[in-house]
């Protein structure tokens, strides 16, 4: 991988790369497409990262549609479609890792102990070897973007990260690969995460600026679901992701909920006049 990278930047050739577990969805599609659009060659890796699941049961089951997935990343314009062993990214000895402690200490922090520990190791392994010129994340996970955004830039990695809005179905749930574990009246609860930012977003929109009012509102919206069960929800700084004081200028709606067994995250960012 390396060594096909550095033949194509010899070559004056700009590389987009989307790194993936693989169960893609329109989400990830959205994320080719703009690297697509943006660079000359895209590079999709999939890789079901050990390191970032806190249970053995998670990630045991978490989907793997290989044929499935090469065949989308195919129709979807990718060049290199990146898929390594997990020995050859963690070959025995291995010790070093990479952790952004401030940002990831809250929210999925919190709730997957070690998981941004796992994010961040891997992602700067990846980019080590992919060596892009721009790297496209989705917005949904957004505490995800961000450190990823930060350890860029304390390890003064040459690529550009690129957060793209997040897919949402028709109704406005957030695209993602566990959203296959809802049945199908769980999935008709699912609505109330993304009903759950709306109504924060009008609440501020209309003037509310207290931040205990604008969660409370969104815990009483995924009350609604029998089946729902709120993780957290908060208003916070975009770049420290640190709850806010005050709610004014650009604040960014985190929240996180349980629908029966399957756990879902979304978010918002809104900005709030003075």
């Amino acid at each position: 991988m390396q060594a096909e990278s550095e033949r194509l930047r010899r070559h004056g050739v700009t590389v987009g790369f989307v790194p993936t577990m693989g169960a893609l969805h329109a989400g990830h599609l959205a994320l080719l497409a703009r690297a697509r659009r943006e660079t000359h060659r895209v590079v999709l890796s999939i890789f079901v990262n050990p390191a970032q699941f806190n249970q053995r049961r998670d990630f045991a089951t978490y989907p793997r549609p290989f044929v499935r997935d090469a065949a989308l990343a195919r129709r979807a314009g990718v060049d290199l479609l990146f898929a390594p062993a997990a020995r050859g990214l963690y070959p025995p000895g291995h010790q070093t890792i990479v952790e952004v402690p401030d940002l990831a200490r809250r929210w999925e922090g919190t709730r997957r102990p070690g998981h941004f520990r796992g994010v961040a190791t891997i992602v700067t392994k990846l980019l080590t070897l992919v060596r892009p010129t721009a790297t496209y994340v989705g917005e949904k996970d957004a505490q995800q973007a961000r450190i990823i955004q930060q350890l860029v830039e304390d390890l003064s990695l040459a690529t550009r990260v690129v957060i793209v809005p997040t897919v949402r179905e028709p109704d406005g749930l957030a695209m993602s690969s566990r959203n296959v574990r809802l049945s199908p009246t769980e999935r008709r609860d699912a609505l109330v995460v993304f009903h759950a930012l709306q109504a924060a977003r009008r609440l501020l929109e209309s003037g509310e600026r207290r931040r205990s009012v604008v969660v409370r509102r969104m815990q009483a919206v995924v009350a609604r679901a029998p089946s729902g069960r709120l993780e957290y929800a908060a208003v916070v700084d975009p770049r420290t992701l640190e709850p806010v004081k005050a709610v004014r200028g650009p604040v960014r709606l985190l929240i996180a909920a349980w629908i029966g067994r399957t756990r879902l995250i979304d978010t918002l960012r809104v900005r709030c006049q003075v």
